[in-house]
């Protein structure tokens, strides 16, 4: 059963808020209105069809401006569109590595178009078949950038005798852009003491054994500065969304949350712009309440799903094997390949041939698979590696290097031995027994759980969170419906990172912040690595709800109370501020909330012992936009009613994928 809100909001609320102003119960499938709030006023009723037309058309929007930017570009949600550019580029031939590179970018764009829709797309929107085609495009334009790469290299080394360095005799070749660099070698000359390899001007390089020193090879490092080794995440589809929260009481008066599964029918909200009879109107109508009884009930599922806890792990790791949902992989995937050296371009008559081998590029196997005439000990020992960490990805700990295993499609930690790292020349060296693609790896949950947190107004439709860590600060500003990274601290110093003062989707933003290290968003399986207080999900979803709500006009914080009590409530602080003042020494309240109870406490942060007394000349409310409405100013009620919906929305999403109250 969902809680009604306000009826005095204005125009400026939520979906988040909406929401709240009607129960709705459902049972195998039939929607029975219960109730709905007896005072919202047309002012209401037109902000919110204002708003379901917003997201009634989003889809549309994206799809016309990538129409008029007519660049020749599929959209990439279109199956034949993004099929025919697929097949089209798999008949071009011969493209340069550089060539391959402009096509990547492109390439590259698509892939994240693709992820956004997946990730944006509210759950009750989002289609089975619909994830297969977009995960199956995704797939498909990652074989074939690899394969082209692949084969521009291919290209590169047959002129590897023209190309050749006059000192040692052999090729030496860097090519570098933003988003792939590469590094080849290939082995001339085939000198038994050149054993030493390093690229010019840089630190990274192999040492090699005599066996490679004398052979004809080419060493490939392909360092993409994305991963698009590992599996992609799954996603979760309409089918297995269809389910209902729904709350019981137990004989000791402990509130119980349950998931029940039931039918949910997808509802097409038909727009009609000029309504030009009285049943159009009256469709209209229909279609808006409809719509509204729909996402009252689906949406508040889906932020449940952002806070979910999963009850056990989805896969038994071996030994040796890297679990995903531990680590990251950070700073891209290093594809490490021994080749052997294909046929060379020869001058004959003013004419430059080449033999074409029908296999294309292939590995050279070390070691050998027969090694009958050879000390293997000796003769095939592990191959020293230098590679450089990529500058915009912070790490907190020594990372680790792990391998792929491509017969079992998974990173594995065996293989590779004598790592060292040098964090200020941001260089790691290690042995490894067989080339293949390596990474390094994170602890996911390094900066969890969180020391404190804060999150404050700037002006309407603009706030600061911060978030402090073990290791680190990170403030963020959230601003109508964009959020940016304003500074990262590491050890009381500030460092520059990329990704200031870039606006950003939340979406967009969080994916960004977890690719440069910078992970402050528990998932699913966060509380099997982390110790948390386990707040009851319904309960913390509604506070951040509500927190969003207030944020334009209070500013709300860290309370050291929130892990004593028991995990059906949450304690943070909470204070009006003025956002053209800055307060030096604030003067704080303490809030308890349960999801249907808000009370002001009389015990304050530096209180000796904890308490639930209720401050004196205060009340319980139902809600806490209720409580602070008794205390707030004219000015603070003023910014919470004309709050920008978007900025509400942004802010929620964003609290609700921090999860401040569980991990802090």
């Amino acid at each position: 059963m969902l809680e009604s809100t306000s009826d005095k909001l204005g125009g400026g609320t939520s979906s988040c808020d909406r929401m709240w102003t009607m129960e709705v119960q459902v049972t195998n499938g039939r929607k029975d209105r219960k109730r709905v709030s007896r005072t919202r006023d047309r002012r209401r009723e037109s902000s919110q069809l204002q708003e379901i037309k917003q997201e009634a058309t989003r889809g549309s929007l994206k799809r016309w401006k990538h129409y008029i930017q007519c660049d020749g570009s599929p959209d990439p949600s279109i199956a034949q569109e993004i099929n025919t550019f697929i097949s089209l580029w798999k008949e071009e031939t011969n493209q340069t590595f550089m060539e391959v590179v402009e096509k990547s970018k492109l390439v590259l764009r698509l892939i994240e178009k693709l992820k956004l829709i997946l990730m944006e797309t509210p759950p009750f929107d989002l289609q089975e078949q619909n994830v297969i085609q977009y995960q199956g495009s995704i797939l498909q334009l990652q074989e074939l950038l690899h394969l082209k790469f692949n084969k521009a290299t291919e290209i590169l080394l047959r002129q590897a005798s023209t190309l050749a360095d006059l000192d040692s005799g052999n090729m030496e070749k860097v090519i570098q852009d933003e988003n792939v660099t590469l590094y080849v070698w290939a082995n001339l000359k085939k000198n038994p003491r050149y054993k030493s390899i390093k690229f010019a001007g840089t630190q990274i390089g192999f040492e090699i054994p005599k066996i490679l020193a004398t052979s004809d090879i080419a060493l490939q490092l392909l360092h993409t500065h994305y991963d698009h080794v590992s599996p992609l995440k799954l996603v979760r589809t309409e089918q297995e969304n269809n389910f209902l929260m729904t709350e019981t009481v137990t004989d000791e008066g402990t509130k119980t949350t349950e998931v029940k599964t039931t039918e949910v029918t997808t509802i097409e909200v038909k727009t009609i712009e000029e309504p030009v009879s009285q049943e159009d109107q009256e469709e209209k109508y229909k279609n808006i309440v409809t719509y509204l009884e729909m996402v009252s009930i689906c949406l508040p599922l889906a932020q449940l799903y952002l806070i979910e806890n999963t009850t056990e792990k989805p896969f038994i790791y071996e030994d040796n094997e890297v679990d995903l949902c531990q680590f990251t992989t950070l700073g891209g995937v290093y594809h490490l390949d021994i080749l052997e050296l294909p046929p060379q371009y020869k001058p004959v008559n003013g004419w430059m041939i080449v033999q074409i081998l029908q296999e294309g590029l292939q590995k050279f196997t070390y070691p050998p698979e027969t090694v009958e005439d050879f000390d293997t000990e000796n003769a095939f020992p592990p191959i020293e590696v230098t590679l450089k960490v990529h500058e915009n990805v912070i790490f907190f700990e020594d990372p680790k290097v792990v391998r792929w295993d491509a017969e079992g499609k998974r990173w594995r930690t065996d293989g590779i031995s004598n790592v060292s790292y040098d964090a200020e020349a941001r260089l790691i060296s290690f042995s490894l027994e067989t080339f293949g693609p390596v990474t390094l790896i994170q602890d996911s949950h390094v900066n969890m759980p969180f020391l404190s947190w804060e999150l404050k107004p700037l002006e309407i439709n603009n706030v600061l969170l911060i978030v402090t860590t073990l290791f680190t600060e990170i403030q963020i500003q959230i601003k109508e419906n964009l959020c940016m990274l304003i500074s990262i601290k590491i050890k009381d110093k500030e460092h520059v990172s990329n990704l200031e003062g870039k606006w950003m989707s939340p979406i967009s933003f969080i994916f960004a912040l977890k690719e440069a290290g910078l992970n402050i968003f528990p998932s699913g399986h966060s509380h099997f690595y982390v110790v948390t207080n386990n707040k009851n999900p319904s309960v913390e979803m509604r506070a951040y709800r509500q927190m969003a709500l207030l944020s334009s006009a209070f500013a709300f914080g860290w309370s050291k109370w929130n892990i004593v009590c028991n995990t059906t409530k949450v304690i943070f602080k909470a204070r009006e501020q003025p956002t053209e003042e800055l307060i030096e020494n604030p003067k704080w309240v303490l809030l308890m909330f349960s999801g249907d109870r808000a009370q002001r406490l009389k015990m304050d942060e530096n209180s000796n012992s904890y308490s639930e007394a209720l401050k004196e000349g205060t009340e319980f409310h139902s809600t806490l936009y209720h409580m602070l409405k008794d205390v707030a100013s004219r000015e603070a009620m003023e910014k919470i009613n004309n709050s920008n919906s978007l900025f509400i929305d942004s802010v929620c999403h964003m609290l609700l994928s921090i999860r401040f109250l569980s991990y802090s």
